[in-house]
């Protein structure tokens, strides 16, 4: 299996959305069904349904996190440079046609989160970004359509 990189702080919102899922989901759900199943007859008990559903989730999600947990690469902020475009730095780029500056972190897959400007290698435009310095020109293809970005800043 792949690696997956992190930051600590992705690391670290991992781990606790671990433990919250061990500790206190976990216990919610049995407490749910505990409830459903003094309802009576399982087969038509809907509460009973929902509540193994919602438990089948949570499982699930807690192997995901575990399984990326034991592949996973912590990032060494201290080696980090700002010469090329890598994971943990911050980029500012600019669209060249409507003149939009982003300012950007790149992140790996697990930490992508558009809502707060951090973006994967993997994504179109992270991965076009991926190893260029500044003042490059580099095109992406968007949901949106093609566009073109222009370095201006690498910074840790």
């Amino acid at each position: 299996m792949a690696k997956t990189i992190l930051t600590q702080e992705g690391l670290k919102k991992l781990e606790e959305e671990l433990e919250v899922l061990k500790t206190v989901k976990r216990r919610e759900v049995a407490d749910k069904i505990k409830v459903a199943m003094s309802f009576g007859d399982l087969s038509e008990n809907a509460e009973y349904d929902e509540a193994k559903n919602e438990q089948g989730i949570i499982e699930s999600r807690i192997a995901q996190i575990e399984s990326t947990l034991m592949n996973v690469e912590i990032l060494d902020e201290e080696s980090l440079t700002t010469d090329r475009i890598q994971i943990g730095n911050k980029i500012k780029i600019k669209n060249i046609e409507s003149g939009q500056v982003l300012d950007l972190s790149m992140v790996g897959t697990k930490e992508a989160d558009m809502s707060k400007f951090k973006i994967s290698d993997e994504s179109p435009i992270g991965s076009a970004c991926m190893g260029k310095i500044v003042g490059d020109v580099v095109d992406a293809d968007t949901p949106a359509g093609h566009v073109k970005y222009e370095i201006l800043e690498i910074s840790k």
